[in-house]
């Protein structure tokens, strides 16, 4: 279905905020933009190839997106949205993305809520609704960014768990080094903020920090990105530029993604590892950058190298030291100080909500597949529903991506559980791991949109072994 797709230059009006709106339903866009363009400059876009070519032609990017899940090539499926979704917070992790769509089995709104999404809204939408959900997610907006200029040097890393202490360690260790830091673990853990703590803790506080994503650029935009460029050396490239690498300056250059690094820049990224030395597009006299180069990457790198997707000698030049960021269910005793900090954060001048003692059992046993970000953006959404109230465990459960349900003995006490269910005489252990195994295998390949070696490096386990578990227990899934 064609859809009604603005024309965007460079420079956009930014007196109003901007707003992504991505449907393929022309009628629904036209509709919704009337209401829309009032408060908002729309950004519309009917696929995710048509979002990525958006983004790139625009200097001032988005935060606030408002997307459906049914989009071609599959308007019929939600895997177009969920992937969109994904690649939205690989560009910007605190962007708010808001779900409108008519798939919305409870399946699809958990999963897309821990994939970052900050509300799920069902078609036919309510109007007024729809207006106050975008409301308050700009009202989000704008704490964090006054939150972040008042601490801007204050350390985030909130917790008092030993993982969390080690990884305090880490960074005071690797804060001065002049080597390379490799920054790995899930997504949503907080791996830039790791990298700006590496910063601030040691003499290049001073000096300026950047940051670039990897994924967020094609290969030619990414390379003007980290080298510049000079007048004429490529359609459109109007004036000389300098690029990240220039100036990051004497500071810190974070490369965010680094797993999605095209292979073709890869060796010129060795090259200035090596030895400072960099050209920009269209120059033949060399560079040299003093930055500090922190990497990080939610892939298993090892893996990337023997699939021929990444550089060997490059891995070895990045990972000199590294630093994994636990996630989240690691470190659960950290969850409560954690939930505090966000309801308080965005209470954003109102009564901020509590939880009842059986909400906060549930919190604490919940595994957070999304990690930190998935548990900031269930307080944004606890906090624009429940303002002022005691939040009680099934409302909470609400806003999970589970597909167990926990009863309230499992709240109080999973001994207990298990020692009720053995008094059934027609208990079996095996048909009870199966169960459990199942269900552990169908979350992981939902959340991988069925990619088995994805699935298999979530489960912990190897593909091959995944494959074989997938055959024994008769669960279909698309090979990769």
């Amino acid at each position: 279905m064609s859809s009604t797709v603005k024309k965007l230059n460079t420079f956009v009006n930014v007196e109003k905020p901007l707003l992504l709106f991505v449907d393929d339903d022309s009628i629904i866009v036209d509709a919704l933009s009337i209401v829309l363009e009032k408060d908002f400059d729309l950004i519309t876009a009917e696929s995710r190839q048509q979002v990525k070519a958006q983004l790139q032609d625009l200097s001032v990017k988005p935060s606030l997106a408002l997307v459906d899940l049914g989009l071609p090539p599959k308007p019929h499926s939600p895997e177009e949205g969920f992937k969109l979704i994904e690649e939205l917070m690989a560009v910007n992790d605190s962007f708010k993305i808001l779900v409108l769509s008519g798939q919305n089995e409870d399946v699809n709104i958990h999963h897309a809520l821990a994939l970052g999404a900050v509300d799920f809204i069902p078609k036919p939408c309510d109007m007024p609704l729809l207006k106050a959900r975008l409301g308050h997610q700009m009202m989000m907006l704008q704490a964090e960014s006054s939150e972040k200029e008042s601490t801007i040097s204050d350390s985030k890393l909130l917790g008092d768990s030993a993982a969390l202490s080690t990884l305090r360690d880490l960074i005071n260790q690797f804060a001065d080094t002049p080597f390379p830091v490799l920054v790995e673990g899930e997504s949503g853990t907080g791996k830039e903020l790791v990298a700006g703590e590496l910063h601030n803790s040691g003499s290049r506080v001073g000096s300026p920090f950047m940051t670039i994503n990897c994924a967020a650029f094609t290969p030619e935009l990414l390379e003007a990105q980290l080298f510049g460029h000079t007048k004429g050396a490529f359609t459109g490239a109007t004036t000389e530029r300098a690029g990240f690498f220039e100036d990051a300056g004497d500071g810190t250059l974070f490369l965010d993604e680094i797993g999605e690094l095209p292979l073709a820049l890869q060796s010129k990224l060795l090259r200035v590892l090596e030895n400072g030395e960099f050209y920009r597009i269209g120059e033949t006299k060399p560079r040299v950058s003093k930055a500090r180069i922190v990497a990080a990457t939610n892939r298993d790198l090892k893996e990337e190298v023997r699939s021929g997707s990444f550089r060997q000698d490059l891995y070895h030049r990045l990972c000199v030291l590294t630093i994994h960021v636990p996630a989240l269910r690691d470190r659960v005793q950290d969850v409560p100080n954690l939930m505090d900090y966000f309801r308080t954060m965005y209470a954003a001048g109102n009564p901020a909500f509590m939880l009842d003692e059986a909400a906060s059992k549930l919190l604490k046993k919940y595994s957070f597949p999304g990690n930190i970000r998935e548990l900031r953006n269930i307080a944004i959404r606890l906090s624009a529903k429940y303002s002022g109230q005691k939040i009680s465990a099934k409302a909470l459960e609400d806003e999970l991506d589970t597909d167990f349900n926990l009863n309230e003995s499992e709240l109080n006490s999973g001994d207990d559980l298990i020692a009720g269910e053995l008094k059934d005489t027609d208990f079996n252990l095996d048909e009870k791991i199966s169960v459990w195994e199942r269900k552990y295998i169908n979350h992981a390949l939902s959340k991988c949109n069925g990619n088995l070696s994805k699935a298999a490096r979530l489960l912990g386990i190897n593909r091959t072994t995944l494959y074989s578990r997938l055959q024994r227990l008769n669960i279909k899934a698309d090979s990769d």
